[in-house]
């Protein structure tokens, strides 16, 4: 799943390759994946790419027509999503329910894009809006770990009397925007955090810890991703990851093995030896450490 650096990145890559681009058409071919009726998605052709900007985990691109207000082009990849540039769009037809293409978008000097999305299971969204908070999952955001008044007190204040998991509040986007499965993994195992940790328990040493884990890993991730084009920012996040894939493998810190936890549609990955004084995390849904 794309999470912050690699929405990053391609906000990055588009702010440099599309601002003031006009849209000629924008073609629907996935119509469960688009979200909105009202403004219409032709609503974007014609309008010139002004901004491009990220929410979370939401891309958000402004197209601005003189005479009209501005539409936002606004999608979230989900697990499986992504977006495929071409600086020269194919003339292929595309053929709804044939392909992994949920929209196409053509600009006026050839190039254009494809949000595309693998697998059965569609969660990819694209909506064409007056204001990004009309989007609901914008709305509900918490805010951005990156942002500068994300304090070391703002977090404390986001833990605070939370009898959660700090694995499962890291991951809620109303607590804290951006961060998915991957990157809490990378933030916990940076801390030297169990994943099954209490927020509402974390100690203000715990806390200092993982304020500065967060920022330093998802800085290092965007700083990581910044400059890359689309088709290679896959490939780079899993070169940056220190546990998140890697399990069998051994933690780069300290030797020991990573270790996963499975549940029903994702896993977790970890070093006990780093994060849970040695002891083994029980491979089941809200586990506990082992005795």
């Amino acid at each position: 799943m794309p999470e912050m650096p690699e929405v990053q990145g391609l906000v990055d890559f588009l702010t440099t390759r599309a601002t003031g681009l006009g849209i000629t058409k924008a073609s629907v071919a996935n119509i469960a994946a688009l979200k909105t009726y009202d403004p219409p998605i032709d609503a974007l052709v014609g309008g010139k790419i002004t901004t491009v900007a990220r929410h979370g985990k939401f891309v958000d691109l402004t197209a601005d027509a003189a005479g009209r207000e501005p539409v936002h082009l606004i999608f979230h990849l989900a697990k499986a999503g992504w977006l495929r540039w071409y600086d020269q769009l194919p003339s292929t037809i595309i053929r709804p329910g044939k392909t992994p293409i949920a929209l196409r978008v053509a600009f006026d000097d050839g190039s254009g894009f494809d949000l595309t999305e693998a697998g059965t299971k569609k969660s990819l969204a694209y909506y064409a809006a007056r204001s990004p908070s009309d989007v609901p999952g914008i709305a509900r955001l918490g805010p951005d770990p990156l942002d500068a008044a994300f304090t070391r007190d703002t977090l404390a204040e986001l833990l605070a009397g939370r009898r959660t998991q700090i694995k499962g509040v890291l991951r809620d986007q109303s607590i804290v925007a951006g961060i998915g499965n991957a990157y809490s993994d990378e933030i916990l195992h940076a801390a030297k955090m169990s994943p099954y940790a209490l927020a509402a328990t974390l100690s203000d040493e715990d806390v200092d810890r993982l304020y500065a884990a967060t920022r330093d890993t998802l800085t290092e991730a965007v700083t990581a991703a910044s400059g890359k084009p689309p088709a290679d920012l896959k490939d780079a996040k899993r070169r940056g990851m220190a546990v998140h894939g890697r399990r069998g493998q051994a933690c780069p810190v300290c030797g020991d093995e990573v270790r996963s936890v499975f549940f029903a549609d994702n896993s977790l990955e970890y070093c006990a030896t780093c994060q849970t004084g040695g002891k083994v995390l029980a491979d089941r849904r809200l586990s506990r450490l082992l005795k």
